[in-house]
């Protein structure tokens, strides 16, 4: 029987049952890689949590927008969350359709609005008064009714970093609400407007069922207030947000959540979209390193030099995040201290600080846990670094999905 996800058998970790060392043999590292079933069960862990329901679930193209990954979950039945219109065309791309793509962004700038307004997407979530002025000038030029979704900042404090926090007034995001119900209420005469939706997001990584349910109850009474004066929406769109283990420790379920806000919007009777991201791909992806270098910090400690660093996952430098990392085969003898490094010239290039390791050697390859999210998505090509190369194992096999990048990519465009 086959094992989904990153476990251990016969002391060497791999994926879906295929060894990560025989991948990183024939692709090299640093290298991602992503299990297909984990993707799979954790889309429908979410999906089946509503029980009838209505709802759709639009996919968060920034937490990973690989074009595999991207198409796997067109297939599994999601829709899409693309934060600029570039992210809408990979979706489109994908085979998405425009009924499919709820188009958010806090500076959505007039050639992506441009580009937007004509293909008649499910919505298009307003960040501001200027915005939707914006919007309804271009409808009006392309003799067009635009969908749109007001995202409202309702000052709630979702208990998450504040590098990833997104509800409070103080946040660049969102119209705040008292703002909001004007604004919305002034659409009803607009009519190249057409008001959808209304739209929440919090935050990332929230792992409180509070704030969740606050922002679904604010949302839902909002609604009713609409509903009253004659504007009776489609859909309430909560956002994302539902957080992951990186550190083993309990977190919400997707059942637990989903009844959370279920049990705020019934009274409305008002579908629910959500915009899961991290917690459908986050632990459905591992980065795969080699240890290039063993050197000494203390008496008791030493740096182990990965070939992945920063440039591959950002998220240890840029918020300080922990992620789980152990070899790839288990080494026999004792443990030792670790700082885990990448090879980029910046003192924050850290993936893992103060980790106990059965002992590392140079050459062994090490995983890098739950990557899957806001890891390829956001590297980068600092010090001319390629990009990784990416890897899907699904049904048994695995594929090269994105090769890594060459010298001759990196400078194909400055020629």
């Amino acid at each position: 029987m086959t094992r989904s996800g990153f476990v251990l058998s016969r002391a060497e970790l791999v994926c879906d049952d295929i060894p990560l060392s025989a991948i990183a043999a024939a692709v090299g590292t640093p290298l991602y890689v992503y299990s297909g079933a984990t993707i799979r069960a954790r889309y429908r862990a979410l999906d089946e949590a509503f029980d009838g329901y209505p709802h759709r679930l639009h996919y968060a193209l920034k937490a990973n927008s690989t074009f595999a990954v991207v198409q796997l979950l067109r297939q599994l039945g999601s829709a899409v969350d693309a934060n600029s219109i570039w992210e809408v065309e990979v979706a489109r791309q994908a085979g998405f359709g425009a009924a499919d793509v709820v188009f958010t962004g806090v500076g959505k700038s007039l050639h992506e609005l441009a580009q937007a307004v004509p293909l008649g997407l499910r919505a298009i979530n307003v960040e501001s008064p200027g915005e939707l002025e914006r919007i309804e000038t271009l409808a009006a030029r392309f003799g067009l009714v635009a969908r749109v979704a007001i995202r409202v900042n309702p000052d709630i404090d979702a208990g998450s970093h504040p590098h990833i926090s997104t509800g409070l007034r103080i946040n660049k995001f969102g119209v705040p609400k008292d703002i909001a119900r004007d604004l919305m209420t002034s659409i009803g005469s607009r009519p190249h407007l057409k008001l959808v939706a209304i739209h929440v997001h919090v935050g990332s990584q929230i792992t409180s069922l509070a704030p969740l349910r606050s922002a679904a109850a604010f949302l839902a009474q909002l609604a009713t207030e609409l509903d009253a004066r004659g504007l009776r929406l489609e859909y309430l769109d909560l956002g994302g947000g539902l957080g992951i283990s990186y550190d083993g420790a309990d977190v919400l379920s997707a059942r637990d959540y989903v009844a959370a806000l279920v049990d705020e919007v019934r009274s409305t009777g008002l579908p629910i979209v959500i915009e899961p991201g991290r917690s459908v791909i986050g632990p459905a992806g591992v980065l795969v390193g080699t240890v290039i270098d063993i050197k000494r910090r203390a008496e008791d400690s030493d740096f182990a030099v990965l070939d992945a660093g920063m440039t591959e996952l950002m998220r240890p430098a840029l918020y300080g995040a922990y992620h789980r990392i152990e070899p790839v085969k288990a080494a026999a003898g004792g443990t030792r201290h670790y700082e885990l490094v990448g090879p980029v010239c910046e003192s924050t290039d850290v993936v893992g600080r103060d980790r106990m390791l059965p002992t590392l050697s140079v050459g062994d390859l090490v995983a890098i846990h739950d990557a899957g999210a806001y890891g390829a998505a956001m590297a980068s090509n600092y010090n001319r670094r390629p990009l990784p190369a990416e890897v899907l194992v699904d049904n048994g096999q695995w594929r090269l999905i994105r090769r890594r990048q060459t010298v001759d990519d990196l400078l194909a465009l400055e020629r």
